[in-house]
């Protein structure tokens, strides 16, 4: 997938294009408003834009508003700015997400995903042998159901939504409770992940100690 970064700090271009390249994707940069319009009239292949709204010859906000939002790219405005008005605006002109600098690089890997997964329709992951529907809520290995109970789905929902960032534990308990109803503790959270790990027989789902836990792509 073809992802352009509108961006003027070199370092930032050289750290997401060793990230993003790693994980398979073409990352573009172009430093300045002028680069992004002449390489857009003759570009339609983009699937998403990492856009800086400070930019050398003029402002992100006004290249998205003028050329980027004709073009029904999905877009992530990526700033120092973070001023509640700022982010307000952007997200208001149809951004679909926003993140300020200094940024978790991870982070903003596990957004992109999350976009794409979403814009592209990809409702069927495929993590090692096992594929996840996310339509359907149902769990494959090596393309045979698997039994799991419908909290067990839901958790493995949540996680894959998460592609390749942490799910804490609070986060989990506070879900658990939504769909339940019930007040569970940290040990009932590392029982059910012990249950869905031997359900799985494959090894998944990462544990980050004393914080949460993670599926990533393999990529």
């Amino acid at each position: 997938m073809d992802i352009l970064l509108v961006e003027d700090n070199l370092n930032i271009i050289r750290g997401l294009q060793y990230l993003f390249n790693r994980n398979n994707y073409n990352l573009i940069a172009k430093t300045s408003v002028k680069d992004v319009k002449d390489y857009l009239k003759n570009q339609s292949k983009i699937d998403l834009i990492i856009l800086d709204i400070t930019l050398p010859d003029g402002n992100g906000f006004e290249l998205f508003d003028s050329t980027i939002e004709k073009m029904n790219i999905p877009t992530i405005f990526l700033t120092a700015k973070d001023e509640e008005d700022d982010i307000v605006m952007g997200l208001n002109m149809g951004a679909e997400d926003y993140i300020t600098k200094p940024f978790s690089t991870k982070e903003l890997l596990a957004r992109v995903n999350k976009i794409l997964l979403r814009s592209k329709k990809q409702s069927v992951i495929k993590v090692k042998d096992i594929k996840f529907d996310m339509d359907k809520m149902v769990v494959y290995k090596n393309d045979e159901e698997l039994v799991v109970t419908s909290l067990e789905l839901k958790l493995l929902n949540l996680l894959f939504l998460n592609m390749n960032k942490v799910v804490n534990r609070n986060t989990i308990l506070d879900k658990i409770w939504e769909w339940t109803g019930n007040d569970v503790d940290d040990h009932t959270v590392t029982v059910y992940f012990k249950r869905i790990r031997e359900k799985l027989g494959t090894d998944i789902i990462t544990t980050i100690k004393g914080i949460g836990y993670r599926i990533d792509d393999g990529k």
